[in-house]
């Protein structure tokens, strides 16, 4: 190819055969070049020309069928971009759509909490007004009608009177009087009044709220009748409470500005309502005027709680949209409603997509630029004739204008020939600059004539670094070098031996080292209090254990957890609750010694590292520095709060040789504190310790037992006194250890109820019964019915009744052939759940049984209600017939008692025939005890004994 050149045009012309390129440059393109034309070649400049826009005319024909040829390869880059942007894409919008689904079941679940919580305030309010109702109706009658409520006849019995005020109404409908003094009025037309004068039944009446004539004010009414000597209605005791009484306990850390409290009561009226600020009566609620509340109402009516999301344009008045959670106050005709406003809860979800969105809006632009650039390098590769020409010529053009240094050293050796000192032969301009001195001063100066006296330091660890690249031949380094102000830098070097010739190319990599730093700072440091963090302790401690350990020292670790921090947490709200732990982390500070490390190792948790102490005297001397810390309450945003702190102390070497065995140590200290009362400390206490581990043993040991099948069922049986036959078998749980042999109850059962594992135990057992049973009924003898023993945690934490109905199908047993004994506590831990499940195994046709009756309390009440068919008396009273004459009359009033309820009396603990023969002569139905039978085990009939005689 060959070219010619003039002041105006540069032209070009290839040889026959393989086409004709001209190109056409003006004056201007060649002045772009006027300090390179002593070495850059013509076409070099016709391709700068063609690259600038200059070039007026072309021949494309090499370029369309150089482009068709690498067509593939241009067009792979954005196909490639285009997955990866959809793929990008996609992803982002899926996390966002999960995160927004996951944000609105969380906003759904804190409707329902809060509607849970105004329910339970609700109850105990309207309890309270109740009482306070009852009250003044019993001082009514107490003082024969004459109880004035006006002025201070009742200090401190109501709340304050602008918000509460209560009244008597006579039966004429005039009011009588009242803690306001208002004039006497005719209340005959309030729904109140109306209600109790056609109601005979004594009842709570929680009314609409009205404006109250008297005041003017909105008021809610509740009301209680008055009745006479003989029963007919005499009048009604009515209380006043404002709206905002109802809604007082409003929060905005947790409902926010807009959020919503109401009542609405089962008539479909709204008792009460706030919004944000803003106290509605029913007559002006967030509903009112809304079409869709009356729909509202019926759905919130419907269930007695539950979660929604509202549409605000439908079914509120300001038509904003909410998540609404409703609960059922107990006892009350009223529905608790709370709602969260869906603009506030999903506020911060929408900054954070909006800017996610944009951040992946410019990084899809950055990727289609990648792509065009991409598409431009691809093309220019096919341009290979020009690049070894072109590279060799730009060299000089790179090193000059690149951001690195670059240098050319040659070693000066002495006579000895060891090397003495380095020459520069040549550098680029940035080179030069990095000594702050022109590129001419530069070469040919001597390495250490560069360096001044007090940078000798760094001028040996440069020439050091030197002389080893010319041993290894290639050489890569970091080097830190001062500057004269007093700031550092850092510099990349990459050095390469060639023909006795060392290139040394230098990087300021001043700012990622900075980076690095402050990552490594940050990544020993806590955000939350600028404590130092648990990383920090993992890379210190040992080393302070080391010298510890070499100078014959001692190391404590107090091992703090805050006491009441949590609930704090939890009532307060996170950012409180941050607040807190930055004041901890300062007060943590200023308790220990200078000398001592506090740190932070999560949650609510700190260890403080002590060294250079002598004995425990000195370091429980800091551990009562830190509890007294915390003896001012910590207040925060105009609230203050009690935390208190349990310290665990573990030292070194006596409690643990390594850190980890330390901060365990500390941890069961710790506990042991949080166990016996918090707020104290105590030093790891390798006893206590090992008791806990053993009872963390016996545990999984009884764990595995229920994994393994390692329990069996033992069966005493209960005769009856009458006829002296076995009328019953009471299902008895042993454990077959593999080492101590067959265990009786009172060695495990106590773990069992303790760690929760009852439950599984119990399941067990019921399923082993009934397969039991079910082997003995295949045998077509007569089978007895079976009692199960079941204890109050299976009732409180399972559905017993479900698990029984599955054992008694999934074994084909008759109900009528199991029996349910339970203990008397069990009746008493939460009546309502027992009694549901209770009732529902008596529908099942399962007999009941109370077990150790006497030992606990138990209300006949309950007694008679759940109508138990038998009442197991404990071993104690009966072994209490022989001795006093008390112990029978007990007995008789228990059978007595039981057969007037009609129930059946079993006497346990039977151990002679003179108990027995008492027992028949006081009536008592059945008998079991060692006297009867021990405990057998299962054989492959059923064991009833012959008929006993006594």
């Amino acid at each position: 190819m060959l070219f010619e050149q003039d002041h105006h045009v540069i032209t070009g012309r290839v040889p026959p055969g393989t086409g004709t390129q001209i190109w056409r440059a003006d004056s201007d393109t060649a002045a772009l070049l006027p300090s390179h034309r002593d070495w850059m070649p013509v076409h070099a400049q016709a391709a700068v020309a063609f690259l600038t826009g200059r070039l007026t005319h072309m021949d494309i024909r090499p370029g369309i069928s150089f482009v068709m040829r690498r067509s593939r390869l241009i067009l792979l880059w954005p196909l490639l971009s285009l997955c990866i942007a959809g793929l990008g894409w996609s992803s982002i919008l899926d996390s966002l759509e999960r995160e927004r689904r996951a944000l609105e079941e969380d906003a759904l679940r804190d409707a329902a909490t809060i509607a849970r919580g105004y329910a339970g305030h609700l109850a105990r309010t309207f309890h309270m007004i109740d009482q306070i109702l009852q009250h003044v109706r019993f001082e009514w009658a107490l003082s024969d009608q004459r109880l004035r409520l006006e002025g201070h006849s009742a200090p401190g019995l109501f709340p304050s009177t602008p918000i509460f005020n209560v009244g008597i109404v006579g039966p004429d409908g005039k009011l009588i009087t009242n803690t306001l003094p208002v004039r006497a009025e005719d209340v005959s037309d309030r729904m109140y009044y109306r209600f109790h004068a056609t109601q005979v039944a004594d009842t709570l009446y929680v009314g609409e709220a009205a404006k109250g004539r008297s005041t003017g004010r909105s008021v809610v009414h509740f009301s209680r009748r008055l009745a006479g000597g003989d029963g007919a209605f005499a009048g009604v005791v009515r209380a006043a409470v404002a709206p905002a009484y109802l809604t007082a306990n409003y929060d905005r850390v947790t409902l926010g500005g807009n959020g919503l409290l109401s009542i609405l009561g089962s008539d479909g009226a709204i008792r009460a309502s706030r919004v944000g600020e803003t106290t509605y009566a029913s007559y002006t609620s967030p509903f009112a005027g809304a079409p869709g509340a009356a729909a509202l109402r019926d759905a919130l009516l419907a269930r007695p709680g539950g979660s929604m999301l509202v549409d605000g344009a439908r079914w509120f008045g300001d038509r904003r949209n909410r998540y609404l959670g409703w609960q059922q106050v107990p006892g009350f005709p009223v529905v608790a409603i709370a709602g969260l406003d869906e603009q506030e809860a999903f506020a911060a979800f929408a900054k954070f997509r909006a800017n996610t969105l944009t951040r992946t809006i410019i990084s899809s632009a950055v990727l289609a630029i990648f792509t065009l650039i991409a598409m431009a390098l691809s093309v220019r590769l096919g341009w290979r004739q020009y690049q070894v020409e072109l590279a060799r010529e730009a060299y000089r053009l790179a090193t000059e204008e690149g951001t690195e240094g670059f240098y050319i050293c040659r070693a000066i050796r002495d006579r000895n020939g060891g090397i003495a000192d380095f020459e520069v032969v040549d550098c680029n301009q940035t080179g030069a600059e990095l000594y702050g001195r022109p590129r001419q001063a530069l070469i040919g100066a001597r390495l250490s004539k560069l360096h001044q006296a007090d940078d000798s330091d760094w001028h040996a660890r440069l020439r050091h670094r030197f002389i080893i690249a010319l041993e290894r031949g290639v050489f890569e380094d970091e080097i830190e070098v001062p500057l004269q102000d007093g700031r550092e830098k850092w510099y990349r070097l990459k050095m390469a031996h060639s023909k006795g010739l060392l290139s040394v190319t230098a990087w300021d990599i001043t700012e990622s080292k900075q980076h690095m730093f402050e990552l490594e700072r940050r990544g020993n440091e806590d955000l939350l209090t600028g404590l130092p963090n648990r990383h920090w302790m993992t890379a210190y401690l040992p080393a302070a254990l080391q010298r510890a350990g070499d100078r014959n020292g001692t190391v404590a670790l107090l091992f703090v957890d805050l006491d009441g921090f949590k609930n704090v947490n939890d009532t307060a709200g996170h950012l409180r609750g941050d607040e807190l732990l930055r004041n901890v982390a300062k007060r943590l500070r200023l308790a220990v010694r200078p000398t001592d490390h506090v740190v932070r190792v999560g949650g609510d948790e700190f260890v403080v590292v002590v060294e250079q102490v002598q004995d425990r005297a000195a370091v429980a001397q800091v551990a009562e520095r830190v509890l007294q810390a915390f003896q001012e309450r910590f207040r925060i945003a105009e609230c203050s709060y009690p935390v208190g702190a349990s310290i665990g102390i573990s030292l070194f070497p006596e409690d643990g040789a390594d850190m980890q065995e330390l901060l365990t140590h500390a941890d069961a200290a710790m506990y042991a504190v949080k166990t016996s009362g918090k707020m104290n400390y105590r030093f790891f206490d390798r006893d206590y310790y090992e008791s806990i581990r053993a009872k963390i043993d016996r545990n999984a040991e009884l764990r595995h037992a229920l994994d393994a099948d390692q329990l069996i069922l033992y069966y005493q049986p209960r005769v009856e006194v009458a006829t002296g036959e076995t009328c019953s078998l009471e299902a008895l749980v042993r454990w077959a250890h593999p080492a101590r042999g067959i265990l009786e109850p009172i060695d495990f059962i106590p773990l069992a109820e303790e760690t929760g594992l009852i439950v599984q135990l119990g399941e067990v057992v019921i399923d082993k019964v009934c397969a039991q049973i079910a082997q003995w009924s295949e045998q077509g003898r007569h089978v007895v019915p079976v009692s199960i023993n079941v204890s109050p945690r299976q009732f409180n934490e399972s559905d017993v009744t479900d698990v029984l109905r599955k054992a008694l199908l999934r074994h084909g047993v008759a109900p009528r052939l199991v029996e349910i004994e339970l203990t008397e506590s069990s009746m008493t831990a939460d009546s309502a759940h027992v009694s549901r499940a209770l009732e529902t195994m008596q529908q099942l046709g399962i007999a009941l049984a109370v077990d150790d009756f006497g030992t606990g309390y138990s209300s006949l009440s309950q007694l008679q209600r759940l109508d138990f068919d038998v009442l197991k008396v404990d071993k104690a009273f009966t072994a209490e017939l022989e001795k006093t004459r008390e112990g029978s009359v007990f007995f008789t009033a228990i059978i007595t008692m039981a057969h007037a309820l009609g129930m059946r009396v079993v006497a346990e603990g039977v151990e002679t025939a003179g108990q027995a023969r008492r027992l028949k002569q006081l009536d008592c139905d059945e008998l079991q005890g060692y006297f009867i039978s021990m405990p057998l085990p299962a054989t492959a009939t059923q064991p009833v004994l012959a008929r006993c005689v006594w």
